[in-house]
């Protein structure tokens, strides 16, 4: 079973249906002992990073989440659910956030965007640039260099170790839009507004967790 999060996260229902259309077995939870023992957590997110800091808090999540990752327990951060596991987020001041990942939540540079009636923040389509190391992992099959995915943000993670990019996009300056460390997965953008490649993304991250599912994208 799939432990999807619920936090008060405003895609969760999103999440959730792109989940289950992929086949994934799923819960939706904010128990702290059933995230412990579930065999795959998902975290969606939007919003501000210390908004859903502070949820995490309250509802006893923050500490379980380091502990279940350093376990190996197959994991996915969507959105904001990819920069709270960074060590801060600059977003309304600086503030300390999860501290799995290395590195600094930072605002997208005002002068990021090539298309001027965009700019800043960053919404809509954009490409997906697979980095050599990861372009035969298991969460990228079916999923080609390129891809169009969909993005809603204005804060990028800057992460320490580079070893850790598994994707980058381009909006005025190359950005990790895909994280993986061991049994960890994040992205920036949103699977379940990115059409077929964000559910085969989903699907795959689905079969990688070794989460038995009945169909796939």
């Amino acid at each position: 079973m799939i432990a999807v999060i619920n936090y008060g996260a405003g895609n969760l229902p999103n999440v959730v249906r792109a989940l289950q259309r992929v086949g994934a077995p799923l819960v939706v939870t904010d128990d702290p002992n059933v995230i412990r023992s579930a065999q795959a957590v998902v975290l969606p997110g939007v919003g501000a990073t210390a908004d859903t800091m502070a949820s995490l808090r309250h509802l006893g999540i923050a500490e379980v989440l380091p502990a279940i990752i350093a376990a190996g327990t197959p994991f996915l951060g969507i959105c904001v659910g990819m920069q709270v596991l960074l060590s801060e987020s600059e977003e309304f001041g600086l503030h300390a956030c999860l501290n799995i990942i290395q590195g600094t939540v930072r605002r997208l540079p005002e002068s990021a965007g090539k298309i001027p009636q965009i700019g800043w923040p960053q919404i809509g389509w954009y490409q997906i640039h697979i980095t050599p190391p990861f372009r035969d992992h298991p969460l990228f099959d079916g999923v080609p260099d390129g891809a169009d995915v969909y993005f809603v943000h204005s804060y990028y993670c800057a992460v320490a170790d580079e070893s850790v990019i598994a994707a980058r996009t381009d909006y005025g300056l190359a950005f990790p839009s895909v994280i993986i460390r061991n049994g960890l997965a994040a992205v920036q953008f949103h699977p379940e507004k990115s059409g077929d490649y964000g559910l085969r993304l989903l699907a795959n991250f689905v079969r990688w967790s070794g989460v038995s599912h009945s169909i796939g994208a």
